[in-house]
């Protein structure tokens, strides 16, 4: 298993153009909600201290340990980040005018087009088409 810092390497060799960094900076983040929110809306028949378990948290506790296998500064970085996803999910469910896994469905698609036309703008293929740990 290549180190954090060869695939952050490898990453940047194919994010260099300005426009696809910033497009990426949006659309990475926003995928992952997205994802969040999809898995978020597949619910486990149980309850802990009166909350519904859903596929998302059991999914969150498995990432939290593979970032802290990889990379102790990624751990809390993603930590806080799959936390807020996670929050901001379950208000979206509770008060959003459109079921969860809807809206999410429309982030993941805007998303992954901008995501490609970054890489239009970039000239270079993404690099989850070379290795699927970069998505």
């Amino acid at each position: 298993m290549p180190t954090i810092q060869q695939w952050l390497n490898e990453y940047g060799e194919n994010h260099q153009n300005t426009t696809n960094k910033t497009i990426h900076w949006i659309c990475v983040p926003a995928i992952f909600f997205a994802i969040v929110g999809f898995l978020h809306s597949i619910k486990l028949p149980f309850v802990i201290t009166g909350h519904r378990i859903n596929v998302a948290m059991i999914a969150f506790v498995f990432m939290i340990i593979y970032y802290f296998l990889l990379s102790k500064t990624l751990w809390v970085g993603m930590f806080l980040f799959g936390t807020i996803c996670l929050l901001i999910n379950h208000f979206i469910e509770l008060k959003f005018l459109m079921p969860l896994w809807a809206f999410s469905l429309l982030i993941f698609v805007a998303a992954w087009i901008g995501q490609f036309y970054g890489h239009k703008i970039e000239g270079k293929k993404p690099s989850f088409m070379k290795d699927l740990h970069f998505y």
